[in-house]
């Protein structure tokens, strides 16, 4: 029986070709100030993800998973979200049967594990939002990367056909 998952590590994701699949993920992105100018963000965050799943659509995948962003609209006047909005747009005509984006709101997550830096706002954030829980929207809550992971797999494993959104509140456990 063959491995239900491939794991491909690369420094060079523009030579990367998708192993015959039936489900992609995607989770896969930068920060302004990581790239250094909204040309490099866009070739991460578009650029980059659009080919992904392109390549997994040539090579049979039906189903996929993108972790996007919260507020992601292609007509967007912030750059952000504006460009994980058209990345939502071009990957949603690539022919999948089932599609999904997860827009989580602040991802709480160990960092560090994967050898990003330390962003002082962010942990400052995280602190206010555990200690204001309960007064905040569930659409505007901290998520678990874990949380998103798990809701993404069991929404594309449910085969919705078309494109869905998981807004942050449906990426959260009850």
């Amino acid at each position: 029986m063959p491995a239900k998952l491939v794991v491909h590590v690369t420094d060079a994701l523009s030579e990367f070709s998708a192993p015959p699949v039936d489900d992609m993920f995607i989770a896969l992105g930068t920060t302004l100030k990581v790239a250094g100018s909204q040309q490099a963000f866009r070739a991460v965050d578009f650029d980059t993800v659009v080919a992904l799943a392109r390549s997994a659509r040539a090579d049979g995948a039906t189903r996929l998973g993108i972790v996007s962003a919260m507020g992601a609209d292609a007509k967007s006047p912030v750059f952000y979200n504006r460009v994980k909005g058209e990345m939502e747009d071009a990957v949603s005509q690539l022919g999948y049967d089932s599609v999904v984006f997860a827009r989580p709101s602040l991802l709480a997550g160990d960092r560090a594990a994967l050898a990003q830096a330390t962003r002082p706002g962010e942990q400052l954030a995280l602190v206010a939002m555990r200690l204001f829980k309960p007064l905040i929207p569930r659409n505007y809550r901290m998520v678990a990367a874990a949380d998103v992971a798990a809701a993404l797999v069991k929404a594309v494993q449910a085969g919705q056909p078309g494109s869905r959104v998981l807004l942050s509140g449906e990426l959260q456990p009850v």
